[in-house]
């Protein structure tokens, strides 16, 4: 499906009542989002994919009602009670923040959710391999790749001492992200100044308050705020010409400089292939949660060269892929 037709279906789909949609006999899939639709739309557009290339087609035998709570983490909850209500078939719960919300709002209703952080931790899920219960989903450890991260940006630029983290304190893997950084920390000679930021306006004074505070290089948080506002981080890193990794390569293909971890679009393929089998009734309890393994390392040089740092050669060679 072309992603104009998609959005068009976003809009159409947030029109229809629920029981109109009832009356046509449809199954119903809610899709619940932590922040806006536009910079997710691509994401979302895969599972729509996957669902169809299965038989079930939005519009024509499926129906998918969306809410996105475009940065507002406290919103969720309701948000996710309200889908439940109309006893979808499924219930996605895009990132941590939404798993959350929807595993308190229902234990019944299937929830398919896709997180960095650890579901059994959070109590979503009983176990890996046999999830128990009513949900199941994608574990991708974007949130346990701080070190690594750290690890690139001295490499890149070895004579920084003093690192910035830029993280959401309403993202319930704030507490871990931080105790990472303590280790690391404590296991080298940086410096590492944690920033808060959990709107657009926080975004912008954590910014200035790092080149206030003269922080050489920075790692942006693994969060769907941060997601979101991709172009706007990559635009700020770019004006105060501050060294950047992120951990997802639609940071560097909208000019970040580089990024390290898990491929978004494979994992929303799986949301999508797991979304098919609940629809044609196999049970969340029974599906294992799908761990990624496999990790992009992307460089884009244009933005090095703007930055004035020469990349190692050694440092290039192990990149996936090099925007030239």
């Amino acid at each position: 499906m072309r992603r104009r037709n998609f959005i068009a279906f976003l809009g159409g789909a947030t029109a229809w009542p629920f029981a109109a949609r009832a009356q046509q006999g449809m199954p119903l899939i809610g899709y619940l989002h932590p922040v806006s639709r536009g910079p997710n739309a691509h994401l979302a557009a895969i599972i729509v994919q996957e669902l169809a290339q299965a038989g079930y087609v939005e519009g024509r035998n499926l129906s998918i009602e969306y809410r996105f709570a475009e940065g507002r983490y406290d919103l969720l909850p309701q948000m996710a009670a309200e889908l439940a209500g109309h006893s979808p078939a499924l219930i996605v719960a895009a990132n941590t923040p939404a798993a959350i919300a929807a595993k308190k709002a229902t234990a019944t209703v299937p929830i398919l959710f896709s997180m960095a952080d650890d579901p059994v931790e959070l109590e979503i899920v009983a176990s890996i391999a046999h999830p128990g219960g009513n949900a199941t989903g994608v574990h991708y450890f974007n949130s346990l790749l701080v070190t690594k991260l750290f690890g690139l940006l001295r490499e890149l630029f070895p004579q920084a001492v003093k690192f910035g983290l830029l993280v959401n304190p309403t993202n319930s893997n704030a507490k871990a992200v931080e105790a990472e950084v303590m280790n690391v920390t404590n296991a080298t000679n940086m410096t590492i100044k944690v920033v808060f930021a959990a709107d657009i306006r926080e975004i912008e004074a954590g910014f200035t308050a790092m080149v206030n505070e003269r922080i050489e290089a920075l790692l942006v948080a693994p969060d769907p705020l941060f997601y979101g506002r991709r172009l706007q981080l990559t635009t700020l890193a770019s004006r105060y010409a501050l060294p950047t990794i992120y951990n997802n390569r639609d940071y560097v293909e909208a000019g970040g400089l580089m990024s390290y971890g898990t491929s978004l679009k494979e994992v929303y393929r799986q949301l999508g292939v797991y979304a098919a089998r609940i629809l044609k009734g196999e049970k969340p309890a029974d599906l294992p949660v799908v761990q990624t393994t496999g990790f992009e390392f992307l460089i884009n040089l244009p933005t090095a060269r703007a930055l004035g740092l020469v990349v190692p050669p050694m440092l290039l060679a192990r990149a996936d892929e090099v925007i030239e």
